[in-house]
């Protein structure tokens, strides 16, 4: 009955539903457990996990450059001079130097320029370009 209905089944969320509906009679018929967390409705999110990821990311940056411009604006307290250390972790920068505002503008200027190769996609990121080009290329008639 099963291949029946999926050779005239067209629908892959209701295809994906009665396999999945499929896999839990068997584990439960074999005592298996099964970990239900991630499937939560019967379609899928319409935001795909990669975007997602890209879009946490973002919104980590621009937490980031506020705390760093708060800071850069004379805002001393713990919290936001603890993100800051956290900002500079793995260099030389001591938040005593006399150029910290210089720096600070520096690496607030290098999350901006993420943020924006974020938002711009694909297409207008160097690397991309560089990927492009060599597909260009190689996919030329011979």
């Amino acid at each position: 009955m099963l291949v029946t209905y999926l050779e005239a089944n067209r629908d892959l969320c209701e295809t994906d539903s009665i396999v999945f509906g499929a896999a839990v009679a068997a584990c439960r018929i074999i005592g298996a457990k099964l970990l239900m967390a991630g499937r939560a409705t019967k379609q899928s999110s319409a935001i795909p996990t990669w975007r997602k990821g890209i879009e946490d990311r973002i919104v980590k940056a621009r937490a980031l450059i506020g705390r760093l411009i708060s800071f850069r604006s004379g805002n001393n307290r713990p919290s936001v001079v603890s993100t800051v250390r956290m900002a500079f972790a793995g260099t030389n920068i001591s938040l005593s130097q006399p150029d910290i505002t210089q720096k600070l503008t520096e690496r607030i200027d290098d999350l901006k320029q993420k943020i924006e190769d974020c938002c711009l996609g694909e297409a207008d990121s160097p690397i991309y370009r560089k990927v492009k080009a060599v597909q260009t290329e190689s996919s030329l008639p011979e």
